[in-house]
C-alpha cells in the first residue's frame, strides 16, 4: 500500500467519522473502512514500548474473537484465530515483550493463514515509519486537474473519502475539464476509500443508472451476508463519450483498484501501467487494547460484469509499462505529444487543493488541544461519540501532551480525507494532528497527535 500506517489510520478514522458509523453497528458495506474505535491506552503494567504476558494474552484473545466474528471468510477467520491461540498456548510469544516485535509476529502469523493484504495488526501511536512515499497534498483525495495539449484532460485521485466530502471537490475538478476530447485519470498513488465514492467517480464515465459494483458483507457473529449494490448517478458533466486512460502502479490499492477494474470491465478505460496491489476486501479497525489495532476485512467486492474481483491478482493493465512511463504512453496513445511528467505536460492547472483551513477548524483544534493539556476538555464542542472516545483516551493524551508545555501556535498544514491537518507548536516540541468537523461545527474525529517532521 502506498501510504504510511499513520495515513492508513487517518483514512480509517476520517472515513468512519464522515460516514456516521459507530462501533456497535454491524459492519455495513457503505464504506471500505467502516468501524470507528477508540485507541485504548496501555494498562498500568504495560509501558509504551513493552507488553507483559497478561497484555499479550488479552491482545491475542481479542484478535481471535474479531477474526472469528468478523472476517469475511468465516472458515479462514477460524483457522487464523486457532493459529495465534495455539501459538500463545505453546509459549511462542513468551519472548516478545517488545510491543513492536510482538505485533510483527502476530501480523505475520495471521497473514500466513489469511493471505489478505487488508488484514493488518499495527500500532497507531508514534511517528510515521520512514519508509514509503509521502502522502501528496490533496483535497478530499483530489490532488490536481489539468488541461493538457491537444484537448486532453488530466486528473489525479489519491483516495476516495465518503461522498459528502468527495463529491463537491471532484465535481469542481471534473467540471473544470469539461470539453476535453480525452481524459487521463491517474490512480498510481491511490490507496483506496469508500466504494460509494468510487461508484460516483465511475458515474462520470458511464450512463446514469448502471449497476457499478456490489459489496458483499458479513454480519458480525454470524455466517450471514448482505449485499449492497452501487449504481452510477447523475454528474455535473459527463465524459461517457470520450476515450479514457487510467494510469496504475503496483501501489494502486483497494478503492483505486476498484476504479481501475470497473473502468476496464465496462470498457471505459484503457489501463496503462503496472499490475495493481491486489486488495479487494473492505476493512474496518478493531481496537485490541494496549495500543494495538487490527484491520479486519468484513466484505468482498463483486463486479456486475465479471462477477469477480481483483483480490490477490491485482488489475492487469491493457498496456503494461513502468508506472513512471504511464503518462507518456497514455499521451502518445491519445494522439498528444508524449511527456513524462505532469508539470511539463500541463498547459493549465484548473484545480489545486485549497491552502486555507475550513471555517472553524483552527479554533476547534486549539480548543481541543487546550482541553487535552489541561485535562478538562470542553465536551460541548464535540459530537457525542467523539466526546465518549475523548473521555476514554484523556488520561493518555493528557500524559503525552503535558511535558510539551504551553501551546504556542496552531498552523494549518493541508487538507486530508475530508478534514484538515495542523502543526501544533508547543514550548517543548511540535506535533501533527488532523480533525474533522460535522456540518454543525462539532468535532467528529481526531487522531492522536504524532511528532511533526523536523521541517515542520
Amino acid at each position: 500500500m502506498n501510504v504510511s500506517r499513520y495515513a492508513c489510520v487517518l483514512g480509517l478514522t476520517m472515513t468512519t467519522a464522515l460516514s456516521g458509523i459507530t462501533a456497535a453497528t454491524a459492519a455495513p458495506p457503505t464504506s471500505a473502512m467502516p468501524t470507528k474505535t477508540a485507541f485504548t491506552p496501555p494498562n498500568e503494567t504495560t509501558s509504551a514500548s513493552t507488553l507483559d504476558a497478561a497484555a499479550r494474552r488479552d491482545v491475542v484473545a481479542k484478535l481471535s474473537e474479531a477474526l472469528r466474528d468478523r472476517y469475511i471468510f468465516p472458515e479462514v477467520g477460524e483457522r487464523a484465530a486457532a493459529r495465534i491461540s495455539t501459538a500463545l498456548a505453546a509459549g511462542e510469544y513468551d519472548g516478545l515483550a517488545d510491543r513492536t516485535a510482538f505485533i510483527q509476529r502476530l501480523d505475520a502469523d495471521v497473514r500466513a493463514i489469511a493471505k489478505d493484504k487488508h488484514l493488518n495488526i499495527f500500532s497507531p501511536t508514534g511517528a510515521p515509519p520512514p519508509s514509503g512515499p509521502a502522502m501528496p497534498v490533496s483535497e478530499a483525495g483530489v490532488t490536481r486537474a489539468d488541461r493538457l495539449a491537444g484537448g486532453i484532460g488530466y486528473i489525479e485521485i489519491v483516495g476516495f473519502p465518503p461522498p459528502q466530502a468527495f463529491k463537491p471537490v471532484v465535481d469542481r475538478a471534473m467540471s473544470a475539464l469539461k470539453g476535453s476530447r480525452g481524459l487521463i485519470i491517474d490512480v498510481r498513488r491511490n490507496g483506496g476509500g469508500s466504494p460509494e465514492s468510487v461508484a460516483y467517480f465511475v458515474s462520470y464515465l458511464v450512463k446514469e443508472g448502471r449497476p457499478v459494483s456490489t459489496v458483499i458483507s458479513r454480519t458480525p457473529k454470524t455466517k450471514d451476508f448482505t449485499r449492497e449494490t452501487f449504481s452510477s448517478t447523475r454528474t455535473p458533466v459527463s465524459f461517457a463519450d470520450v476515450p479514457v486512460y487510467v494510469l496504475t502502479s503496483k501501489n494502486t490499492f483497494s478503492g483505486g483498484e476498484d476504479f481501475a477494474y470497473t473502468a476496464q470491465a465496462f470498457k471505459r478505460g484503457t489501463i496503462v501501467g503496472e499490475v495493481t496491489g491486489g486488495g479487494a476486501h473492505p476493512t474496518g479497525p478493531v481496537d485490541l487494547g494496549h495500543g494495538v489495532i487490527a484491520t479486519i476485512p468484513f466484505g468482498r467486492s463483486e463486479n456486475p460484469i465479471t462477477k469477480a474481483d481483483w483480490e490477490g491478482r491485482g488489475v492487469q493493465p491493457d498496456v503494461a509499462v513502468p508506472a513512471s512511463d504511464g503518462l507518456e504512453v497514455a499521451l502518445q496513445r491519445a494522439g498528444a505529444r508524449p511527456v513524462k511528467e505532469i508539470e511539463a505536460a500541463s498547459v493549465e492547472r484548473v484545480f489545486a487543493p485549497r491552502t486555507t483551513p475550513l471555517t472553524g477548524y483552527e479554533t476547534a483544534m486549539r480548543q481541543l488541544i487546550v482541553g487535552y493539556v489541561s485535562g478538562q476538555p470542553d465536551y460541548s464542542i464535540m459530537a457525542p461519540k467523539f466526546a465518549d472516545q475523548t473521555r476514554r483516551d484523556l488520561p493518555r493524551l493528557h500524559a503525552e501532551l503535558m511535558p510539551l508545555g504551553e501551546l504556542r501556535s496552531v498552523k494549518f498544514r493541508r487538507p486530508m480525507m475530508g478534514g484538515d491537518e495542523f502543526v501544533l507548536r508547543f514550548a517543548n516540541g511540535s506535533r501533527l494532528m488532523p480533525i474533522v468537523l460535522d456540518q454543525d461545527g462539532k468535532i467528529v474525529a481526531a487522531l492522536p497527535p504524532i511528532p511533526a517532521p523536523p521541517e515542520e
